[in-house]
């Protein structure tokens, strides 16, 4: 069997509706996983699992007692739980000087609070005792821009420096007191997505760039592989932060980013 086998895995990911996440989840069943996708779109979330073949719970990943309802959700569905996909995120695109409370708030609680959230669950749900048991992964979405200066998302570029942060404590607390959970992270670069499409139209927009295909051929020149990402990429990298391939990594930062944050 390949160490890339995820076969018996049980995996539950956010913001799996669409884009980043809706890849990720189709990676991980394609590696033999069974997957539940948690969402706040109850509507497109559940047509995306009939679609992938996936289960579905409602999601929102600000609020605690709703991540301990769909975690509990997802081991009745799967009859366990072995891994956690924290992608669930918002970009709002904005000068320094322009940024509002409310734009910093609903960051902070979606790509931190969320996150966070999503650690605890995962890793109450999973350590010894836990309604699942027997140990596993979590796998947080932080990104090439917690490691690079482009302009127009500082906010943003400040919640998934924490991602980082987030996971190399959870990772040393989840080793220090025996859970047997792994905790890593990647750093997608610009992908296409409709999010990303997005903060190519906003940074133009604001006047950062001339155009949003100027944004972006200033993207593919920061980048040493000479080209956007692509979902695929960010989602193999995921299956094997997953998998028995990575079984002696914890507490790390993988760049899928063509060399960008180097």
């Amino acid at each position: 069997m390949s160490v890339f086998d995820l076969t018996g895995r049980k995996a539950l990911v956010t913001g799996g509706a669409r884009g980043l996440g809706e890849g990720m989840a189709k990676a991980l069943i394609a590696a033999g996983a069974n997957v539940v996708i948690g969402d706040v779109e109850d509507e497109l979330g559940g047509a995306t699992a009939t679609t992938l073949g996936a289960g579905f719970v409602h999601l929102d990943v600000t609020d605690d007692a709703n991540w301990e309802s769909a975690v509990a959700a997802t081991v009745d569905q799967l009859g366990g739980l072995d891994l956690v996909v924290n992608n669930a995120g918002v970009e709002i695109t904005s000068l320094l000087t322009e940024v509002t409370a409310e734009q910093i708030d609903t960051m902070l609680a979606v790509n931190v609070k969320g996150t966070t959230l999503g650690i605890k669950h995962g890793l109450l749900a999973m350590r010894p005792n836990g309604i699942a048991g027997a140990g596993g992964a979590i796998v947080n979405v932080a990104s090439v821009a917690a490691t690079i200066a482009f302009p127009g998302i500082a906010v943003y570029s400040a919640t998934k420096s924490a991602v980082d942060r987030l996971t190399r404590v959870a990772a040393m607390e989840s080793g220090r007191l025996g859970y047997g959970v792994r905790v890593n992270c990647i750093y997608p670069g610009l992908v296409p997505t409709a999010m990303g499409v997005g903060l190519a139209n906003d940074v133009a927009a604001i006047g950062l760039f001339g155009s949003p295909e100027e944004a972006v051929g200033s993207v593919v020149e920061l980048t040493p592989a000479g080209r956007l990402g692509e979902v695929a990429d960010m989602a193999d990298a995921v299956v094997f932060l997953a998998s028995d391939a990575a079984r002696f990594i914890t507490g790390a930062g993988l760049p899928v980013d063509g060399g960008m944050g180097m």
